[in-house]
């Protein structure tokens, strides 16, 4: 028992700093020292040179992305899970009564796909550091974006077009140029310590601008919601289906491929910290871009954030006990 409260206050004192600076980007907006004219070139340069520098940082060197039969597990599951989790939301949704043109397509992509971004890296870091895990969680991850630019771009705008050039940004970039790194053995060069004269400070000065990447993100982010929140009447329908479908239901799909499938292990890791996650916050972008109704997609983002912070320690622990890890 004192080891779960131990872990559960580990959980918290990661996941912590993410949701405050969330809420100082909002704090920031308030009082004018983020303006909305900043939020683009803000962001185009977190994805484009500051995100893509973290993911390769953690990419490179790791043993658990140099075996392609795990790539291949984690890009699967990353996108099968996300398309399996907005069939399960899509269908709730029609047992919840939401209808086409009121929410039910902004539900079923807010409610059916989890933070696979700033609040997960944190936590997987924590609980399974030196594993490989972290690495892992970006291969993972870019499924998860072929999932979401795919089907989840289709359920909300309703036509039946990919707008496959999304996908070609910085994130997804940066991630298969490292799987080609670490597959090829060209990441020996790039050692922190110990690599090539010109590769070793190349890695350091990588990792220092990558270390930029989140509390950058992370305010422009709160500064987003903050802009967002009132713009819909809140719905005690949205807010409380919300966060029964994504904290209470669909983890349990996460949790079951990360018991019964023969995945690698560090995929098994990210899928109980995933698992755990509350909605993650693209789907209020995509909302904006492809008809949908942002504030349907605000009040289930807010909703499941809030209920996490109490959630999230204890389907981790359960979540890793009842898998076997």
């Amino acid at each position: 028992m004192l080891r779960a409260v131990d872990t559960s206050k580990a959980v918290l004192a990661a996941v912590l700093p993410v949701y405050l600076i969330i809420l100082a980007g909002a704090l920031l907006r308030k009082l004018r020292v983020l303006k909305v004219d900043q939020d683009e070139p803000v962001f185009r340069l977190v994805f484009s040179v500051l995100y893509p520098c973290f993911i390769l940082d953690k990419i490179l060197g790791s043993e658990s992305v140099r075996n392609g039969g795990d790539v291949i597990w984690g890009i699967g599951l990353g996108f099968g899970l996300t398309v399996l989790g907005f069939a399960g939301a899509w269908l709730l949704a029609g047992l919840l009564q939401f209808q086409k043109g009121s929410g039910k397509r902004t539900f079923t992509l807010a409610t059916g796909v989890q933070n696979f971004g700033y609040t997960a890296i944190p936590v997987v870091e924590l609980m399974w550091a030196g594993t490989g895990a972290i690495a892992m969680l970006f291969v993972h991850n870019l499924g998860v974006e072929l999932a979401i630019w795919s089907v989840g771009v289709m359920i909300l705008s309703g036509e039946k077009t990919i707008p496959w050039k999304k996908l070609v940004n910085g994130p997804v970039i940066s991630v298969l140029l490292g799987l080609v790194l670490v597959g090829s053995g060209l990441d020996r060069y790039l050692e922190t310590a110990g690599g090539h004269p010109v590769g070793e400070p190349m890695r350091r000065a990588m990792a220092w601008i990558g270390a930029g990447a989140f509390p950058v993100a992370l305010l422009i982010t709160g500064a987003l919601v903050s802009d967002l929140i009132g713009a819909e009447r809140p719905s005690p329908k949205i807010v409380l289906s919300g966060v029964v479908v994504r904290l209470a239901v669909l983890p349990m799909l996460l949790l079951a491929a990360a018991k019964f499938l023969p995945a690698p292990l560090a995929l098994k890791q990210v899928l109980v910290v995933q698992a755990a996650m509350p909605s993650a916050m693209t789907p209020i972008m995509l909302a904006k871009v492809y008809g949908g109704r942002p504030g349907v997609a605000v009040q289930i983002v807010i909703a499941t954030t809030v209920v996490s912070l109490f959630t999230l320690p204890f389907v981790i622990i359960w979540g890793r006990q009842w898998a076997g890890l």
